[in-house]
């Protein structure tokens, strides 16, 4: 990075050259390789758009998990508990959380399961 430069004359000087960048609200990103997954929670994604080329710089907690590791157990988070609720209508969270085991931590699944409306 270019030391001393104020972050929004780096900004504007980007989008002379036609640069343009945009934060994503992420609440995680998954990079799905042969032999094992990286994850990262808490991101700061970045979207990068340069010469009709899109680019995403992404800064978190990084965690390794490998592939085939059948007893790894899905981290099911009170937002993914929250979202299968507000989708569903369901009202009972362990329902929601035991929908979600049974699914591995898909989300989709669980909702089709338990019979969403949205």
């Amino acid at each position: 990075m270019m030391p001393n430069i104020d972050p929004r004359t780096l900004k504007s000087m980007m989008a002379k050259m036609g640069i343009k960048s945009t934060e994503i609200d992420a609440r995680s990103v998954v990079i799905d390789c042969q032999d094992r997954q990286i994850v990262i929670t808490n991101p700061q994604v970045t979207q990068i758009e340069a010469q009709g080329t899109l680019s995403f710089q992404v800064a978190g907690n990084v965690e390794e998990h490998a592939k085939g590791d059948e007893h790894a157990e899905p981290e099911i988070t009170e937002d993914d508990i929250k979202l299968v609720m507000e989708k569903t209508g369901e009202s009972d969270a362990a329902k929601v959380k035991e929908a979600l085991e049974r699914n591995n931590g898909d989300i989709a699944a669980a909702i089709l399961e338990l019979g969403g409306h949205d």
